[in-house]
């Protein structure tokens, strides 16, 4: 399990760290809303927990804008903020739990372990990833168009996971190659073009609505326009 803390105060952020870390769950730790931001687009968590005062994007913000591209990722607030505005602000900022400092850690660590729980049974029902008429199957790993099966090589369908699991985003070439490839960005490859390009001849050849979409200078996205 990899989790992301967002918190400004040094030594609570070591505290927790070291705590979770002893219980065998990888915590990164960002010490503004900005870097915390950035963090979370580059790699993938199983939870998120923030603080609502810091620098730059509040714990508030913050949440809002994880929640336009990860919908069902989990979210615990951690403040000393516990007035019920506060709490009614947090909730409407789409936060799944809130804890008021002082805390104990080992209650940090029951509320997050619920939560990743609860996140897990409810990603556990949808092992279908869908677009139009797109369908790929996480279970049977079969990829469908239309009710057509079309057959991909190991690498396509990885990287056709890859898009649908961030599909409306558009996802950069060093995305692709350090997520689907597990490598550094070569600028003098053109790898991940062929790939794509076998994808659009797979799943959008003779088909409407296109789904994969390239952004010039920026990367690629699915979606149904």
């Amino acid at each position: 399990m990899r989790l992301l803390l967002v918190e400004d105060e040094p030594k609570l952020a070591s505290f927790i760290q070291k705590g979770f870390q002893n219980e065998g769950y990888e915590l990164d730790v960002a010490y503004d809303g900005r870097m915390g931001q950035s963090l979370f687009r580059k790699n993938e968590y199983d939870l998120v927990i923030l603080d609502v005062n810091l620098p730059y994007i509040n714990g508030f913000e913050l949440c809002r804008l994880i929640r336009v591209d990860h919908p069902r990722m989990p979210v615990l607030l951690l403040t000393a903020l516990d007035s019920l505005e506060d709490k009614v602000e947090g909730f409407e900022a789409g936060t799944d739990d809130y804890l008021v400092k002082p805390f104990k850690f080992q209650e940090l660590l029951l509320r997050t372990r619920a939560l990743i729980k609860r996140s897990s049974d409810s990603t556990s029902v949808k092992r279908v990833l869908q677009l139009a008429d797109l369908e790929l199957n996480l279970e049977a790993k079969t990829v469908s168009r239309a009710g057509q099966r079309i057959d991909l090589t190991t690498k396509e369908y990885a990287l056709l996971e890859y898009l649908l699991t961030h599909q409306g985003k558009v996802i950069s070439r060093v995305d692709i190659s350090e997520k689907v490839w597990e490598l550094g960005f070569d600028t003098n490859t053109n790898v991940i073009d062929v790939y794509i390009s076998h994808l659009r001849k797979k799943l959008d050849k003779g088909h409407d609505p296109k789904l994969i979409h390239t952004i010039v200078g920026m990367g690629y996205v699915m979606r149904a326009d």
